[in-house]
């Protein structure tokens, strides 16, 4: 098995894969390579959406969303996991007020 790099169509985010990936994942997304996250993304943009997106849809809709940032890849998949993670627990908010905030109770100690 050939390890390749390939470049995400959609961040920009290179990884290592093998050839049978990298046509595996080409298959599932309208011919276009996408990492791990956009994948996720992608899926995710399909089965949510109210207007009933095909792949190819959710595809072109994510690679536009990626396009209005022009950041660093590794900030950009970040982002995409607080989102994503945010998604799944039901916080789309992006305040900072939204925010669990933790703090030390007047009874602990610190030593």
């Amino acid at each position: 098995m050939e390890i390749e790099p390939v470049r995400c169509e959609c961040c920009g985010l290179k990884e290592d894969c093998t050839r049978d990936y990298i046509n595996d994942v080409k298959a599932n997304f309208d011919g276009k390579w996408l990492c791990g996250l956009c994948s996720e993304a992608v899926r995710d943009e399909a089965s949510r959406s109210k207007k009933q997106f095909g792949v190819e849809e959710a595809v072109k809709a994510h690679m536009s969303f990626c396009g209005n940032f022009k950041s660093n890849p590794a900030v950009r998949v970040a982002d995409g996991m607080r989102q994503m993670l945010r998604r799944r627990s039901g916080d789309l908010s992006n305040s900072p007020s939204s925010s669990k905030k933790f703090t030390r109770s007047a009874s602990t100690k610190l030593y």
